[in-house]
């Protein structure tokens, strides 16, 4: 039997897999394709010389410290996304495209040489050859008490496999749309598995390769956005090499899956057609490369063929709780309280994953002092933060802004500082020595608990008042009002997800500390 079974072979799942074999434990990685990496796919191109990312293409260092990390720690080299300042806008198909300045627009963006993928297989390097099971689909989940059974359709065959501990690093409305559990799970989860996007699943992007970047030579970015009526490509940008000696564009389509789906054929044509509307007649010797996630199996589900209203909501509480006594757990990156949806919250949710894993003992012996120690470095740390948090708002401000995402500026900025915050302080708590030396754990752990989490009093109301001062001062939300002098309704309103995800750091400081000393005082 299993000691742990990860089902989904995406960029959570395998770092899951792989931080988990560093501590040698006994796991398995299962995954429904016949690679790695779900939607982080990158293609060779034959023009260009170069690999093409059809799924992720960026990250951004300064706001994903989790990505950042993980690049460094693998000898991964990044580089950032080409970007002067002016974009194209193409507003009429039978006219030029007027130049627009829009500096910042990729917000600080990075890609990776060599493409997304040299990160997948980057850490499938560190996996034994036997711990990957390719073209598993799951397709029932059952709790037997001591453990936990599964079920998988594997070249028409049927395959039972038995782990303690499973993780279902898969989309949340694959998981209620195509596996059956037994028993049943509760209808909180059902809704909350049900009512998670799952993340650019309904979206269709294209890589065009060229033999130069003609682009470049006309004094031209490469990024451009297309509103007129029979737009092809809503979004343009460069997808050259860190030195533009391989060259290529790539697209987003702005057409709907079921459009998409009936141009099939067509596609290539129209690309090229839209592409030399923007660029010029060089742009039509290009090597089109496409990929469609919403006719990805693996990926899509029925509801995501239905675009969100807004931006999508990630992290729900209940997909972040273990379940079956701690025997089922709910991974990937739309289950994570910062960075939902992008490489830095399948990072997030894989920490999360491996330290209700893992229980580390202690690398020296416990002394009198050590929590004391302990304390002091955290709040230490705390303090640090405190200090660099204005900085970090205004670059997640930014991004937005260049991301276009303008709606409750405010509120996603200041919650999305705060949870990346808690993330990397659970990660600072899982590195710190903490033991019980002779009282219970209960009331070790509550003493402790509340030490730890005294520095963190007052942290919220000074993130939101900073954040006030700075918008009323700032011109570039001069044109947003509700942010430039945000209302009592608005700064209500965010202060509520503040607390609301205060409350789930500290039940998560308490969840990391009791499993720790429980373990160190039966030592």
């Amino acid at each position: 039997m299993l000691e742990i079974a990860i089902v989904g072979g995406g960029l959570c799942g395998l770092a899951l897999a792989q931080g988990l074999q560093a501590r040698q434990r006994d796991v398995a990685l299962f995954e429904a394709r016949d690679r790695l990496g779900g939607r982080i796919l990158s293609v060779p191109s034959e023009k260009a010389g170069m690999a093409l990312d059809l799924g992720p293409t960026w990250f951004w260092p300064e706001i994903q410290p989790r990505m950042l990390k993980l690049v460094n720690d693998l000898g991964l080299r990044s580089f950032p996304q080409h970007d002067t300042g002016e974009v194209l806008y193409l507003t009429d198909h039978d006219k030029a495209p007027d130049t627009l300045s829009r500096p910042g627009l990729h917000g600080g963006a990075h890609r990776l040489e060599g493409g997304m993928a040299s990160l997948v297989e980057a850490l499938r390097r560190n996996l034994p050859a036997d711990a990957l099971r390719f073209g598993h689909v799951l397709t029932a989940v059952a709790d037997r008490g001591d453990h936990v059974e599964l079920s998988f359709v594997c070249g028409g065959d049927t395959v039972v496999a038995a782990a303690r501990r499973v993780v279902l690093a898969m989309p949340p409305r694959l998981v209620e749309e195509r596996v059956r559990f037994e028993p049943a799970l509760d209808g909180k989860v059902l809704d909350a598995l049900r009512e998670t996007h799952t993340w650019m699943a309904d979206q269709a992007k294209t890589v065009v390769a060229y033999d130069k970047p003609f682009w470049r030579e006309a004094g031209q970015s490469g990024n451009a956005f297309v509103q007129h009526e029979h737009v092809v490509l809503g979004e343009i940008f460069d997808a050259c090499d860190a030195n533009a000696d391989r060259a290529a564009l790539g697209g987003f389509f702005a057409l709907p899956p079921e459009a998409r789906a009936n141009l099939r054929q067509g596609l290539p044509m129209l690309v090229s057609s839209q592409m030399v509307q923007v660029f010029g007649i060089a742009a039509e010797r290009g090597e089109a490369h496409f990929q469609d996630w919403a006719a990805e199996s693996y990926t899509c589900s029925r509801r995501d063929h239905v675009p969100p209203d807004n931006h999508p909501e990630y992290g729900h509480p209940v997909l972040r709780q273990p379940l079956w006594g701690g025997r089922l757990h709910f991974g990937g990156s739309e289950t994570a309280s910062y960075g939902g949806g992008y490489l830095e919250g399948a990072l997030e949710a894989a920490a999360r994953l491996q330290r209700a894993m893992v229980v580390e003992r202690p690398s020296v012996a416990p002394g009198i002092g050590q929590n004391e120690q302990g304390i002091a470095e955290f709040g230490e740390w705390v303090a640090t933060q405190r200090g660099a948090v204005l900085e970090r708002y205004k670059r997640l401000l930014h991004q937005n802004l260049a991301s276009q995402r303008t709606e409750q500026l405010t509120q996603r900025a200041v919650l999305g500082v705060m949870e990346q915050v808690y993330s990397e302080a659970l990660a600072r708590l899982g590195e710190l020595p903490f033991h019980a030396p002779g009282a219970s754990v209960e009331t070790e752990l509550s003493a402790l608990a509340q030490a730890l989490l005294a520095p963190f009093v007052g942290f919220n109301k000074f993130l939101l008042d900073e954040a006030i001062a700075f918008n009323g001062g700032s011109c570039a939300l001069s044109n947003f009002p509700s942010e430039h002098r945000p209302s009592p309704d608005y700064l209500e309103t965010t202060a509520r997800d503040l607390a609301a995800a205060w409350r789930e750091f500290a039940y998560n400081v308490n969840a990391l500390l009791a499993g720790r000393l429980a373990v160190r005082a039966a030592a």
